[in-house]
């Protein structure tokens, strides 16, 4: 631990100021993520395992685990079920027989394009909460310092990656692809 530069005071009243505000954002999250990933029938575990194996295209279940900040064996048996449902496929690879690799199906990838296109006909309370400081200043909130607390815990190959999968969604999500008409509609039809 680096020298003290803080009062024990400080120190808790940080501490527990950061764990209520994660305990409040992680609810209204989970919520929204929950709502958004309903009419697929998959649960969180499921939903983020499917995205970082999308997104890293032929990851570890070592890798699933770390950056889905799960345990190895809660990303394995969430794969497991992903593969019996056709949406993973497990191999190993001649050169690593050690390890046991995931990557996403044809039917897998059909489902996370799906699920991005009908992102809008759930409601968003994290992104509803947002809106005020994206009207006000003209974007959403930065999340620099957070980011460079979680970098600091988990390290730089974990940014690499979080870093990497928004690159992907930026790089294959077209917005063009969803009419506004539509989303504008999925909105009203989530609030109906």
């Amino acid at each position: 631990m680096s020298e003290e530069k803080y009062s024990l005071k400080e120190a808790m009243i940080y501490s527990q100021r950061v764990a209520q505000l994660s305990k409040a954002l992680w609810k209204a999250v989970e919520k929204d993520w929950q709502k958004w990933i309903k009419p697929y029938d998959l649960n969180i575990n499921e939903h983020h395992i499917l995205w970082i194996s999308y997104h890293l295209q032929g990851a570890t279940i070592s890798d699933v685990a770390k950056f889905g900040v799960m345990h190895v064996s809660t990303a394995f048996n969430f794969s497991k079920k992903l593969e019996e449902r056709g949406y993973l496929r497990f191999y190993k690879k001649e050169e690593d027989r050690r390890n046991t690799y995931v990557t996403v199906t044809d039917e897998g990838e059909k489902l996370i394009l799906e699920m991005n296109e009908n992102y809008y006909r759930t409601e968003h309370g994290v992104l509803e909460g947002s809106l005020p400081i994206k009207d006000l200043y003209g974007k959403f909130p930065e999340l620099l310092e957070v980011m460079s607390v979680v970098r600091n815990i988990y390290g730089d190959d974990f940014m690499e990656i979080f870093e990497r999968g928004f690159d992907n969604l930026e790089k294959t999500f077209d917005e063009r692809d969803v009419p506004s008409t539509n989303i504008e509609a999925a909105k009203v039809e989530s609030v109906l």
